[in-house]
């Protein structure tokens, strides 16, 4: 499922994109110009992107063109078009995290991801919005400008990476990269109607991506299909030798498993269904339409062959609170570095004021409200005599949630959930309401916790907007993310296949 979009090139999934520029349906500065037009005529009212790179996306679009033409062997990426969020450092091309404190800094070198997908010969559109810093759930806390939904452009696209999944979903580019520190990426993919992935934490390299919370963050895909997500995947992930994080382990066989999923073949897979999120009596602050629609897809798995039981972890109650001492604690640390001394926004440096009042105006003017809350909740929790109290106690809370993820991994092979507890709301709803902001990512922050892979697909509409289901699975089996989640779009599409068909013939008969 994805938003509704006119029938041209940016219509289409990267899949079939790369195949029409393999066979020469299309070219690349063609199909680039295609996306760069449509982000002219529709991102002033998405504000889906940061920086639009189009003098150089269409210089790049005509080596891999004049590369193919003289028939030089290129991957399956060569020329198709590709959007990152502006968390990821791109040499020469504006990098801000969504702040006015980095507003103007040209990084030196690329992110490791940036250098794959460059290396693939993908085409860079542009930077994509997002919230300060990725701290925020909807993308109103960009220091830029808002972003908006495609499908209803007064209500919110999610966050952080609001910018990728509208640009996605909007049709303003094939696909994109987010981040995910406590849902950021499948959150905003499930309120547009898309399919995200955070993947297993250290299975991509996070060297050049601007630093929130270390020990949570990480880069993944967002797309209109399971296939296009594991293809995008396949080529960011693996061991990095820049990132002491990273995992010395082979990606899995990410597209083979999304196509094995899309054949319904689900026979033995065992599937918990977590009562915490969104079961019985665990239901308040869920919409009932989401819930409607998660059960749904869970009667279609069992319909599949998949072995449906319910699953309980008790410390996912507590993943909420324990998010956010523990990634407010670490932004504290990785802001620190932003002081006006060494890059980016510097302000009061006129001779007159000392090194410690040139860094606090600079803050002061630099750092947003949310970006300002979280430093001094973090810093509080780090605090001398408060130490053990927040901090400590909410990294025992993570050990538990990991515990019970174990646990239940030894009946099941993955867990099911919804991903946001409601559909997008409306623009500016929350915005004076921290906790019902925060309260978005109740469903993605365990798998995040525990550093383990998670995808949103979407399974149906609640109020006429995009409802997304998530799966979990155990660390390094991304592909079981894969195979399922493209085992419940394939279901979906011939359900609507079905209804359709079944449409036009009492319309027959009706005439």
């Amino acid at each position: 499922m994805s938003t509704p979009v006119t029938d041209d090139l940016t219509s289409l999934d990267a899949a079939e994109l790369g195949r029409r520029l393999a066979a020469g349906g299309t070219s690349s500065v063609e199909l680039t110009q295609a996306y760069l037009d449509r982000i002219a005529a529709e991102d002033g009212v998405l504000g889906a992107y940061l920086h639009v790179a189009g003098e150089a996306a269409l210089a790049r679009a005509g080596e891999v063109d004049a590369a193919r033409a003289a028939g030089e062997e290129l991957g399956p990426l060569a020329g198709l078009p590709v959007a990152l969020k502006d968390v990821f450092v791109t040499e020469g091309v504006p990098t801000t995290s969504g702040s006015r404190i980095l507003e103007g800094w040209h990084p030196p070198y690329d992110a490791t991801v940036a250098a794959r997908l460059k290396a693939a010969g993908t085409v860079l559109l542009g930077k994509t919005n997002m919230d300060e810093f990725a701290m925020g759930s909807s993308t109103e806390n960009s220091a830029y400008r808002p972003t908006r939904n495609p499908w209803d452009p007064d209500r919110i696209p999610g966050g952080s990476s609001g910018g990728s999944s509208a640009a996605v979903a909007g049709g303003l580019a094939p696909w994109a990269l987010g981040t995910d520190t406590g849902g950021s990426i499948r959150q905003p993919a499930a309120v547009t109607g898309l399919v995200g992935h955070k993947p297993t934490y250290g299975s991509v390299s996070r060297y050049g991506l601007i630093a929130f919370s270390s020990s949570l963050d990480q880069a993944g895909p967002m797309a209109r299909t399971v296939l296009d997500a594991a293809v995008l995947h396949e080529v960011i992930g693996g061991h990095d030798r820049c990132d002491s994080t990273s995992i010395d382990a082979p990606v899995p066989l990410l597209v083979k498993a999304a196509q094995e999923g899309a054949r319904g073949e689900l026979a033995g897979l065992r599937v918990g269904v977590v009562r915490e999120l969104g079961g019985d009596g665990h239901s308040d602050g869920y919409d009932a339409g989401v819930l409607d629609r998660v059960r749904e897809t869970v009667e279609l798995l069992a319909g599949m062959g998949a072995d449906v039981r319910e699953v309980s972890c008790p410390a996912f109650d507590l993943a909420l609170p324990a998010y956010y001492l523990i990634a407010p604690s670490e932004a504290s640390s990785n802001l620190a570095r932003f002081e006006g001394m060494r890059f980016g926004l510097r302000v009061g440096d006129d001779g007159s004021r000392s090194l410690e009042e040139v860094m606090s105006l600079t803050r002061e003017q630099g750092f947003g409200p949310e970006v300002k809350r979280r430093i001094i909740l973090g810093t509080y929790a780090l605090s001398a005599g408060y130490y053990d109290a927040y901090y400590g106690q909410a990294q025992k809370v993570r050990t538990l949630i990991t515990r019970d993820f174990t646990t239940a991994f030894d009946d099941v092979d993955v867990l099911v959930s919804p991903t946001s507890p409601t559909v997008a709301w409306p623009i500016g709803a929350r915005v004076d309401d921290p906790l019902a902001m925060y309260a978005a990512d109740l469903c993605t922050l365990p798998a995040s916790l525990a550093g383990l892979p998670a995808i949103s697909v979407p399974c149906g509409l609640s109020e006429g907007l995009p409802v997304g289901f998530q799966v979990m699975a155990p660390a390094l089996a991304d592909d079981r993310c894969y195979r399922v989640a493209a085992a419940v779009e394939a279901a979906l599409d011939a359900a609507r296949g079905s209804r359709l068909l079944d449409e036009l013939a009492n319309r027959g008969a009706a005439a």
